[in-house]
């Protein structure tokens, strides 16, 4: 069984939980799309939009960051569809400009934090994994319904650095095997596999730290 009991819970409960996979397009969609064909291009849109906003919604943890960047995905698919050449399937070349373009954004809004914070306490507390700690949480016995592990799931995995958190989102909530997530990180398969032990094992410690008991 992947990952903790308490993560697959989650997942299973969440709003967020992975969109079920677009079927991959045919030779004569394919053909329409490098044809520039305007409806070819709506129903991509149509076809994969809501994953790939759920993607950049867990990837940014900023609803609004993450809207702005899944248009921004679908005008560099336009741009770009011409260098796709079928040796991935299309969801995860799509896949991989949004992580692509997410990592960019990640770097943004860390210099506009950093600047942020040279303006407030210098001892303001952080957590261990250098991020603000989470919101207070019930106690373990008050925390029997699932809306409750939801969120102390989501602020956790919010919580781990980008670098892990996308392997970790990319195989535990999108269930990507570790070939398609290579290929959209670029990562080498144990590179892949090693990021996603440590984030799940920062993952564990993060929300048992919320929940003040060890998970079984």
């Amino acid at each position: 069984m992947r990952g903790i009991a308490i993560v697959e819970e989650a997942e299973r409960r969440a709003p967020w939980a992975a969109v079920t996979d677009a079927s991959e397009p045919d030779a004569r969609f394919l053909e329409r799309l490098l044809a520039r064909d305007e409806h070819a291009f709506n129903e991509l849109v149509t076809e994969h939009q809501g994953r790939v906003l759920a993607l950049t919604t867990r990837l940014l943890s900023n609803p609004a960051e993450a809207e702005e960047i899944t248009q921004e995905v679908f005008i560099q698919v336009f741009k770009a569809i011409d260098s796709f050449r079928g040796e991935s399937k299309l969801s995860t070349w799509i896949f991989r400009i949004a992580v692509n373009l997410c990592k960019n954004r990640y770097k943004y809004l860390r210099v506009r934090k950093a600047s942020e914070q040279q303006e407030l306490d210098p001892e303001t507390d952080q957590s261990a994994h250098g991020r603000a700690p989470m919101a207070a949480v019930p106690r373990p016995d008050e925390v029997a319904s699932g809306k409750q592990i939801e969120r102390i799931v989501q602020q956790a995995i919010a919580q781990i650095d980008d670098t892990f958190r996308e392997c970790l989102i990319l195989r535990d909530v999108e269930e990507l095997s570790y070939e398609e997530i290579g290929e959209i990180t670029g990562l080498p398969p144990g590179t892949v596999k090693s990021r996603i032990f440590r984030a799940r094992a920062i993952l564990r410690e993060l929300v048992e730290a919320a929940m003040g008991e060890k998970l079984k």
